[in-house]
Order: structure tokens, then sequence, then C-alpha cells
């Protein structure tokens, strides 16, 4: 696929297209997302505990005639718009629907979170109405004969949560049927109205570690009869990234990012225990594969140096998420449809996990970086921090977006 920037250079006018495709937001509709998504905003949860979230995207979704089913998980929802024939597969819209547990800090707006320590940081409740909206403009195509094939919502649970909610969301079968699905995700660094693309790779792989380290402590006047713990711990911190940073290929991304570093509770007692936990992600697939016994060896050898006992937890999470090429032609196609090419921009891949990869270890698909930046703002929001928040022309963008390209998708 063309760079953005060559795409213009061939075409100057760069107008959306002159194919008249249905589905605009219209004003009415445009206001109640607003509201919904507020609302969502208002009430935040949790992974695997979004029931008073799934039921108002239940509620809304059976007000307009069609028939969602929670997942097996309790949390969550699958709902077809328009009659599966059985035969042509469906394109899939996905929404993950889960908070994070961190303050809200912003004091200006009147949809802060009313829940403590909670919040949608990371624009879960920006994708959940963009994907609610879409499924509603396009049941109402649908009920006027204009949706070409039936379309599949995903609304799932606890994508914060490793290894991630799409698991069980799959485990619950919302891919059958299913030839392809796409998802945007909120990027503070791209300006509401447009979106980021990006065949291959997207996003990284994520993994958390944990580690114990143990061994006989003691009075600080006879470090030599202990095992120096803090000493230990410091030098795991230091120098395990360092090691595998010199056993993998760099192209790969391998890194190793600690969070937590714990031990010890007075300044003249040698500890008997520490702990670490971070985080390890990595932008290339098969190095992922082979990530978990990178660090288990680095882990030990840094620890028995210092003669300190290790149990290791090493949680997988997530793949990276890989787009395949057509559905990043069928986005393209989609936004150039709605708002022209000028309003697509080439993206980088990133470090951050998603569990979108999951559903693209089954089904080819995609996800857009969906802009959320004001126009000129200079204030450098960004995801997972408290103060995080979006223009909500961005809710627009994402509806049309998605139906688009369901209506493509169904004429392709």
């Amino acid at each position: 696929m063309k760079s953005r920037a060559a795409a213009r250079s061939e075409d100057p006018v760069d107008q959306p297209g002159g194919g008249g495709l249905p589905g605009r937001l219209g004003d009415e509709l445009r206001a109640e997302l607003i509201a919904f998504r507020r609302d969502l905003h208002m009430h935040p949860e949790l992974g695997n505990q979004e029931f008073r979230t799934t039921a108002a995207i239940k509620d809304r979704l059976e007000k307009a005639g069609l028939r969602p089913r929670v997942l097996d998980v309790g949390t969550g929802l699958v709902c077809d718009v328009g009659e599966w024939d059985g035969v042509t597969p469906m394109l899939a819209l996905r929404a993950d629907i889960d908070a994070l547990p961190i303050p809200d800090t912003k004091v200006d707006v009147p949809y802060r979170s009313t829940v403590p320590d909670r919040a949608h940081a990371c624009g879960h409740d920006v994708h959940t109405t963009t994907v609610l909206g879409a499924g509603l403009v396009l049941a109402a195509l649908d009920r006027e004969g204009l949706l070409p094939n039936a379309v599949r919502l995903v609304f799932q649970p606890a994508e914060e949560v490793m290894p991630g909610g799409a698991l069980s969301a799959i485990e619950s079968g919302v891919l059958e049927g299913v030839g392809r699905i796409i998802a945007v995700h909120c990027d503070p660094k791209v300006d509401a109205g447009r979106i980021g693309l990006r065949v291959g790779p997207i996003t990284s792989a994520c993994d958390r570690l944990e580690i114990s380290l143990d061994g006989p402590g003691g009075h600080t006047a006879r470090p030599h009869l202990t095992t120096d713990l803090v000493t230990a711990a410091a030098r795991v911190a230091v120098d395990v990234p360092a090691l595998l940073a010199r056993r993998v290929d760099a192209r790969s991304g391998l890194v190793l990012t600690w969070g937590r570093l714990q031990t010890g509770h007075a300044p003249n007692v040698v500890p008997q225990h520490a702990e670490l936990s971070g985080t390890v992600r990595c932008l290339d697939l098969n190095a992922w594969r082979d990530a978990a016994d990178l660090v288990h060896a680095a882990v030990d050898e840094v620890a028995g140096m210092h003669r300190a006992k290790t149990v290791i937890n090493y949680v997988r999470g997530v793949p990276p998420v890989v787009n395949d090429a057509e559905s990043v032609g069928l986005l393209d196609a989609a936004m150039t449809e709605r708002r022209g090419s000028y309003a697509i921009e080439d993206t980088e891949q990133s470090l951050g996990g998603e569990d979108f990869s999951w559903y693209l270890e089954r089904v080819p698909g995609a996800m857009a970086r969906l802009g959320v930046r004001p126009p000129g703002d200079t204030r450098g929001l960004d995801l997972h921090r408290g103060n995080f928040d979006v223009d909500e022309e961005a809710i627009t963008v994402g509806v049309e977006l998605f139906t688009a390209a369901a209506l493509l998708a169904g004429r392709s």
C-alpha cells in the first residue's frame, strides 16, 4: 500500500469518495452517543465486573430491535445486525468495555468518574460507543433493505486483564461465521477527524513478570553471613534487562521494564525476601515466543551470583496485533469514502499490548488508530493517565468508519 504522502501527491483533490454510501450519523443520534459515552465515563468498571456497562449496551441494542447475547463469562455481549445466511462470512466490529484501576483526575468536566480509583483512561468508553453507534446505524439501514450482509458486534470485557478477555469472548463463539474483524483504538497523538493505519504489526507483545528472591537474612553488621537480597534485587533490576538486550536481535524490540521492587523493613536488617514485577514487551512475534525462556535464564544467572533463590512467575500475555493488508485496505477505503484520504495517516508500531491480537490469530483483521486529540491541543494527554480525555468528534468518525467498512465489505 502506498504511503499517505505518496497518495496525496497523486490525488491533489483528495476529496471524500463519491460512491454515496449511506450511514452518515444524524445530529440526534450523535447527541445520544455523546451522552452514552459520558455515562460510561462516569461509571467505569474493571475487567469482568462490567455488569452496568453490559446492561446499558444490551438495553440500547434491544430498543433498536436487535437480539444481543451476554457472553458466557457474564459480562460483554455479541450481537448480529441483519440475518446471517449461514454461508457468507460476516464482518465483526469489536469494542472493549472495561476501565482501569486509577483515579480520574479531571476537574473541569461534568462527566468525571464517580467511582473512586476507577477511570476510563484508555478510551474504551469511546470504543464501545462507536461500535454501539455503528450497530444502531446499520440496524436502521437493514430495516430499509440497505445492509448487504450481516455484521457482528462484539463488546468484549477485560481487555486490561492479562491474557485478555478476547480469549473468553472467542470461547463464547463470537468468531463463529466471522471472516474478518476490525477495531479502533484511541490515539491521543492523532487529531480528531483522522485515523492512523499500518499494515503488519501495530502493537507489541506484552507479558507480565513477577519474581521472588529468598535467602537467609541477618544483621547489616554481618552481611557476609547473609544473602544480601537488597543487592541481589538491585542487580536483577539492572542486569537482567541489560543481558536480554544482548541475547536477542535488537530489531525484535524486546524490553523488560520494572514497575515494582519491594524488600526490607528496617535499615539495619538484611531482609529474607524481595519481590520485583514488571512487563516484558516485544515487537517481533518469533522473539516473543522465546522470551519466557530467555528471561528465566537471565534471572537465574544474575540471582545465582548473589546466592538468592528465585521463584519466577512469567505470565504470558498477548502477542502483537498484526494487521492484515486487505483489512487495512478496507479501513482505508472506508475512511476515504467518509472523509477523504487526507484524513488518513501512517502510524508506527507501538510497544503497547492489545488483546485484539487473539482474534487475529484466528481470522484476518486490522485495528486503526482513532484520533482523539482536539486539533491544536498542546496538553500532551496520554493513555493510562488520570487526566485522559478525548475530543468527542472522534465518536462520529468511528461510527462512520465502521458503517462504511461494513457496507463496503458487504459489497465485495
